[in-house]
């Protein structure tokens, strides 16, 4: 019972020292509240000014209220045709596979240098470290992937070249040591699991959050990415969508730079491209698709560090 007393009134001090009084719980939610718009409304300008006319825009400029609405940016985009609608696709099948692929690959590189009865595990954590330092640069890369690999006008010349991510495997490392018990992986190998049943069936359960995060860092650099097309793709059906709309913003951007160039004709319709719409609809474009991903990894990554315990 004496125990039983003093937990009770070690949770109450405990209690007592995390309370906060009423006029700090609603300071701190009006600076949660404010931090939260600080984040939201620069998107919803963004939108905002999608929708807007050009004309307004050289009337007035940016504002939260246009003098006049329009789809001229949208309906601009949408002439591209079912070209939009591939490389949509091209974009959510690169972004899907390349993700399972990398997250997959750091998953067993991360677990073997967290593992310290591995012999090379200094070798191969300082072999990824150096690559962070030094790199061999564009000409090289090219001629690796173009020359050596065959990249070139397919799916795996996008996917390829990011699959190895060393800032990911240290991540990855730290989360091991951090949040899996060595307990945990001798009660395994004592039972007699094998390596890969050892990691497939107990590390990666609770390594969720961890696994979340690296896959959500790797969807996001997959699904940005635009420049690696530009170096190997040269087929229409193989353009992710970033590169089809980062060329059609080069395109626009270029007429409406070099309108008094062209003819009179040509030079009006230059003028009256939306220019300045257009690159706030390709970020709408972009952005809203891959903002339904937060949601599913992040009930992982609040999930906790740990999931599960040891036996002692």
């Amino acid at each position: 019972m004496d125990r039983t007393a003093q937990a009770t009134t070690i949770r109450k001090r405990t209690r007592e020292l995390n309370a906060v009084s009423l006029p700090a719980e609603l300071a701190i939610n009006l600076v949660f509240i404010l931090f939260c718009g600080l984040c939201i409304v620069p998107f919803i300008f963004v939108v905002i000014i999608s929708f807007t006319s050009q004309e307004s825009i050289r009337q007035i400029g940016y504002s939260f209220l246009p003098a006049q609405w329009s789809l001229e940016a949208y309906s601009y985009v949408m002439k591209l045709g079912q070209q939009l609608w591939v490389s949509y696709f091209n974009s959510f099948l690169v972004t899907v596979l390349g993700t399972l692929f990398s997250v997959t690959i750091c998953i067993m590189y991360s677990y073997a240098l967290f593992r310290k009865d591995f012999k090379y595990r200094t070798f191969f954590a300082f072999f990824s470290f150096f690559t962070m330092l030094f790199g061999g640069g564009l000409a090289p890369t090219y001629m690796v992937c173009k020359q050596l690999l065959g990249l070139s006008d397919s799916y795996m010349a996008i996917i390829v070249p990011m699959l190895v991510n060393p800032f990911n495997f240290i991540i990855m490392r730290t989360f091991f040591q951090s949040s899996v018990p060595e307990e945990l992986i001798e009660a395994a190998a004592i039972d007699g699991s094998g390596e890969y049943n050892t990691l497939v069936r107990i590390i990666v359960p609770i390594s969720k959050p961890g696994i979340a995060t690296i896959a959500l860092l790797n969807a996001l650099a997959y699904w940005n990415e635009w420049f690696i097309p530009m170096l190997y793709i040269r087929k229409e059906q193989y353009i992710p969508l970033q590169y089809l709309l980062q060329r059609m913003q080069n395109n626009v951007q270029f007429l409406a730079q070099n309108s008094s160039m062209l003819g009179a004709e040509a030079s009006k319709i230059a003028i009256n491209l939306p220019s300045a719409t257009l690159r706030m609809a390709l970020v709408v474009l972009i952005v809203v698709p891959i903002a339904f991903a937060y949601p599913f990894f992040q009930r992982y990554i609040i999930s906790g560090l740990t999931i599960g315990s040891v036996k002692g």
